[in-house]
């Protein structure tokens, strides 16, 4: 790397802050290691990621198949957390934090999109590309080598400063940026969140099964009806899970309170009754959930988590 893409790359960052982001950080595309790709391909031999097809695409593993001339990538971090508490009863209903205000796509689509404009205007030919969760990228790798946080033993992506609060997002360019070093793993002998799953979805350290987890299971099963095994241990979680966050050391340490207002929770959303997300109606759903990441979760499947814990809570009058 020269003195020129020392100093772009302080330039970038400076910038990414500016926008709002709370970390930033960059990896280089580089050619060799294939220990993710190795990684990623175990974990979908063993069938892990359930009906997520789209975790086998070969764009995943091959950073260069989803922009060829990618030399760059630009890394960040937002935190999301609101010091919010759930109240207790088995009436309320369980939606995850990253899900209480505004749909953080449209929050960081907004900066990723500004960051890139600025980009192409510092040169000629200068290539851009954004992703927040909905690309064939795999951002917790990028990530950790862009030093922004690791990956822990629940899959999730921690950071000194945040814990594992924060939403992901990154820029590929063709830039030849200088990279910065590769966050190393703090999670040590812990294992809180291994035993606090109530399905054992973290079938090992950092690795995660997919048909056992609750998340996957309230957010992304399209099926009638939930599984046998999964239904009895939602434990009130209707939309996503956070049951290994919440017992995270670095989670009770260091978590800080979100500067971004849109962030804030809308008040239906920490403490919906069951009995009324088990009744809501398509048109009672379109209106609770405007520009929310809930609306990926249909009103049908809100309905069905809803009852299904009902049933295990033996609330429900049939």
């Amino acid at each position: 790397m020269n003195q020129i893409s020392g100093t772009r790359s302080v330039e970038v960052k400076k910038k990414a802050l500016e926008l709002g982001f709370h970390k930033v950080g960059i990896a280089a595309v580089e050619d060799g290691d294939n220990t993710e790709k190795q990684r990623l391909q175990a974990w979908l031999a063993l069938g892990y990621h359930a009906d997520m097809e789209w975790m086998s695409s070969p764009k995943r593993q091959d950073i260069r198949l989803v922009m060829r001339e990618v030399r760059s990538l630009v890394c960040v971090a937002l935190n999301y957390y609101t010091p919010h508490q759930r109240p207790e009863g088995k009436e309320y209903a369980k939606i995850s934090r990253y899900a209480w205000g505004r749909d953080y796509h449209k929050v960081m689509q907004k900066k990723l999109k500004a960051l890139c404009c600025w980009l192409q205007q510092q040169g000629e030919n200068i290539q851009t590309r954004y992703y927040v969760d909905t690309g064939p990228v795999q951002d917790k790798v990028w990530a950790q080598r862009a030093g922004i946080g690791w990956i822990a033993k629940n899959s999730n992506v921690i950071t000194r400063e945040y814990g594992s609060w924060v939403f992901l997002g990154e820029v590929l360019t063709n830039l030849e940026l200088q990279p910065d070093t590769p966050h190393t793993e703090h999670c040590g002998s812990c294992t809180r969140c291994l035993q606090a799953c109530p399905t054992g979805a973290i079938a090992q350290p950092f690795v995660v099964d997919a048909n056992r987890c609750i998340a996957y299971h309230t957010i992304e099963n399209r099926q009638e009806n939930l599984p046998e095994a999964i239904a009895p241990h939602l434990q009130g979680w209707v939309a996503g899970c956070d049951i290994c966050q919440d017992v995270c050391p670095w989670n009770q340490r260091f978590a800080r309170t979100t500067d971004v207002p849109e962030f804030k929770p809308y008040p239906g959303n920490i403490a919906p009754k069951l009995i009324e997300l088990a009744q809501i109606s398509d048109r009672e759903w379109d209106e609770r959930f405007p520009a929310s990441a809930l609306r990926r979760i249909k009103p049908e499947m809100l309905r069905r988590n809803a009852r299904a814990n009902l049933n295990a809570f033996h609330l429900l009058q049939e």
